[in-house]
């Protein structure tokens, strides 16, 4: 089988999840070796979630900072190149006072943003070189585009360049997987988002509203509340729609307005069996 990577791809409540869980299914029950990854995996191959990035002055002070945790953080943290490499959200609770606070400071996105681009990339490099020597198809939840839009659009205020030359330095990365894209739509964003509220918890919707308009391109249009955070979202989707025009990879949007669990397995199955068994952008 010629593709190796399907990139699951939408805006916030518009059935990411639901989807990615429901092609691994259909590859499994055709008999592909399948590893799904969905947002939050703190194992991501090619996404940094909960990791930190430390320069070797940084480092060392933190060590010196910290010295109860010192060998566990030489035993879980990683050196690559130049850096320091610490998946602190692996560490667990029993860590001393203002260690999560000073650590989190350093989160890949929380970092500058030509360097969160610059360690981003060249991780999904190392994972697009492996994964072509590799016999199964990865499944990756939201982190091919929305990652690189929420940080550069939604945290920074970046220009539209910025991000969409991000996204395609990614997908240069995994060119020989010939992955595919399905990106997920939704009609009626605000519907879709508003639900997204109603059905997770109330720090979900805290946490990503003040995401969204207390920073970047948000605080840079004076936006608010609910509604606020939808017009970020209508402008993350135009963005969006503007990198999928500009993607060579073989992508499909499909639309998921109905939310019809049954009718939405029925196209992703149909779409998976016509691009499984079919080359680059054929």
């Amino acid at each position: 089988m010629n593709t190796k990577l399907i990139l699951i791809e939408g805006l916030p409540g518009s059935g990411k999840s639901t989807t990615a869980l429901m092609a691994a299914e259909i590859l499994k029950q055709k008999g592909i070796e399948t590893n799904l990854f969905l947002e939050g995996n703190l194992d991501h191959p090619a996404d940094f979630d909960g990791v930190a990035y430390f320069s070797k002055r940084e480092w060392h002070s933190l060590l010196a900072d910290f010295p109860s945790i010192k060998v566990l953080l030489n035993e879980k943290g990683f050196q690559k190149d130049d850096g320091y490499f610490l998946p602190y959200q692996k560490l667990g609770s029993s860590t001393p006072d203002g260690f999560f606070e000073r650590v989190f400071k350093h989160d890949i996105y929380e970092l500058p943003l030509d360097l969160n681009i610059k360690l981003i990339t060249e991780n999904w490099k190392r994972f697009g070189e492996l994964a072509t020597k590799e016999n199964k198809v990865y499944i990756f939840e939201c982190c091919f585009i929305q990652n690189p839009v929420t940080v550069g659009m939604v945290k920074y205020g970046a220009s539209n360049k910025m991000v969409k030359d991000y996204v395609l330095k990614l997908q240069k990365s995994i060119r020989e997987l010939n992955p595919v894209l399905i990106y997920i739509n939704q009609m009626d964003l605000g519907y879709s988002f508003k639900k997204a509220i109603k059905e997770r918890p109330q720090s979900w919707s805290e946490d990503f509203i003040n995401y969204y308009i207390n920073q970047g391109h948000g605080k840079l249009n004076h936006l608010a509340g609910v509604e606020g955070t939808i017009k970020v979202l209508e402008a993350r989707r135009e963005l969006e729609s503007e990198i999928l025009n500009e993607l060579s990879i073989r992508k499909s949007i499909v639309d998921n307005s109905s939310f019809d669990k049954i009718l939405h397995k029925s196209k992703i199955e149909a779409l998976l069996t016509n691009h499984l068994n079919r080359k680059g952008n054929d």
